[in-house]
């Protein structure tokens, strides 16, 4: 269920002079030139596995909200790449957000307001961003407005402060309004209950799927959807060898286990509900000699039932020359006409050689 008109005045409004509060209990532009696509690929693959972690800078730390100074280049399509020609996808439009609050970067989980005006992305440095949309006579996704950033609290009021408590990677609408947050590294599900300001409030412990815990640091939670039925649809992103990543069904009062099915190299980042009921998963792949690629794959809803292997068809196939980067974010909306439009934002590990872009297309049924 949509939760309307989520603004940018969702993220909360508290200022400097917080406490911090008790460490949150894990149970309770231009086309890019070919050297730098390459180097992408290079930092790309090292922080699939790991290693970026440890050499990647930490931005500054402010423990308040506030307005950001947001701005967006406009990306073209590649001239010999027909925006009808990307797979079941029609190009709409791209945006490149750079800000000089070092806050902003790591966006992983997105939502977008029905009407296409207001996006809402949780970072893995456990921020809030807020941010209007500008579209164009005819729905394309043209720049942005109106930023605003803040850090996201735990259960007991306070800010996060571990490192292994902020990695907030994916979101998705509850039926009654609120919003469920995942988090990795300290595995867990949160409830946000203001559905108009979600961030403004102090989050409740969702119940965690049993296995959660045994997952590993960084191998978490990283898509999360709601059901056509009210349930939750939770897809980790499991061990790089696997051939399945583990998922999480809610239905019932009560945690399902199931799988889904992962192949090429590609492993699930974000998902998205459908208008129908089907379920839209976003997948990422890195290789130092192929660089970055995305790929959209549609699980019928039908198919999510406990104990059952998720797949499904791919829609389409995201790869160099078009603009890309670490996508981890997914987005769903019915735009004019009822036309399904689909944005994704990327993670740019805050790493100066990666960018935060978001893509806006729409689904040719």
């Amino acid at each position: 269920m949509a939760m309307g008109q989520t603004t940018t005045n969702a993220i909360m409004e508290r200022r400097a002079g917080d406490d911090e509060g008790p460490r949150a209990n894990v149970n309770g532009a231009p086309r890019p030139r070919r050297a730098r696509e390459i180097l992408l690929a290079m930092v790309s693959s090292l922080f699939a596995a790991g290693a970026l972690l440890a050499c990647t800078p930490t931005p500054v730390i402010r423990q308040h909200a506030g307005d950001l100074d947001l701005t967006a280049t406009r990306l073209s399509l590649p001239a010999d790449i027909p925006a009808g020609g990307i797979g079941a996808l029609t190009w709409l439009g791209g945006l490149e957000l750079r800000a000089p609050d070092r806050r902003l970067g790591g966006l992983s989980g997105l939502l977008i307001s029905p009407d296409g005006t207001r996006a809402t992305v949780v970072s893995d440095k456990g921020y809030a961003v807020g941010f209007t949309l500008r579209h164009d006579a005819e729905g394309r996704l043209t720049g942005l407005a109106a930023g605003r950033i803040a850090p996201l609290r735990g259960p007991g009021g306070g800010f996060l402060t571990d490192k292994l408590d902020k990695d907030a990677e994916a979101m998705a609408h509850l039926r009654d309004g609120a919003l469920a947050v995942a988090f990795e590294h300290n595995h867990r599900l949160w409830r946000y209950d203001n559905a108009e300001a979600p961030f403004s409030g102090v989050p409740v412990p969702l119940a965690p799927p049993p296995a959660l815990n045994g997952l590993g640091l960084n191998s978490g939670i990283e898509a999360l959807s709601e059901l056509a039925d009210g349930g939750l649809l939770a897809i980790a992103e499991g061990r790089e060898d696997a051939s399945d990543s583990p998922a999480y069904l809610w239905r019932g009062g009560r945690w399902h286990g199931l799988a889904y099915r992962r192949d090429g190299g590609f492993r699930p980042t974000g998902a998205a509900l459908l208008p129908n009921g089907d379920i839209l998963v976003l997948e990422r792949f890195f290789n130092l000699l192929q660089g970055v690629r995305a790929r959209l794959v549609r699980v019928p809803g039908a198919a999510v039932r406990p104990n059952a292997r998720l797949s499904g068809p791919v829609l389409a196939t995201l790869a160099p020359p078009l603009p890309l980067d670490n996508m981890e974010g997914i987005a769903v909306r019915q735009g004019p006409g009822g036309a399904t439009q689909i944005y994704l934002i990327s993670d740019d590990n805050y790493n100066a050689l990666q960018r935060t872009i978001l893509l806006h297309f729409a689904l040719r049924e």
